[in-house]
């Protein structure tokens, strides 16, 4: 088994930072791919930011340039840094990775309990 313990949100004031972490445990045998997907009231999950295996990254087109997403290969830990923040950035936020485990050939899915980021004034 394999789990994924998000920590960092909060409340912020527009135009200020937060950064979120997301540390992975369990039979993991090597993890393919981590990143964060959001989700606000009443839309859809969506991507944020992923780092596949290496360094390579995608964000979405709403963060680029105030997010920045990065990741401790030793610790298994992705980090989510968000500034100049926007009360549209206002969502629960999802740690999501593609794990091999060791008692696995495939990578699955593994996601997060969530944690919530509030920006407002």
């Amino acid at each position: 088994q394999v789990r994924l313990v998000e920590s960092g949100g909060g409340l912020v004031q527009p135009g200020g930072s937060l950064r979120l972490s997301c540390a992975a445990s369990g039979s993991i045998f090597t993890i393919n791919a981590m990143g964060w997907y959001r989700q606000a009231p009443g839309k859809q999950r969506e991507l944020v930011a992923v780092m596949v295996s290496g360094s390579t990254t995608n964000y979405a087109d709403s963060v680029k340039g105030r997010f920045t997403i990065s990741r401790d290969n030793a610790k298994n830990t992705v980090y989510l840094q968000m500034n100049s923040l926007e009360p549209e950035d206002t969502a629960a936020y999802y740690c999501n990775a593609y794990v091999t485990t060791t008692w696995g050939t495939v990578p699955l899915a593994y996601w997060g309990q969530g944690t919530q980021v509030t920006v407002s004034s």
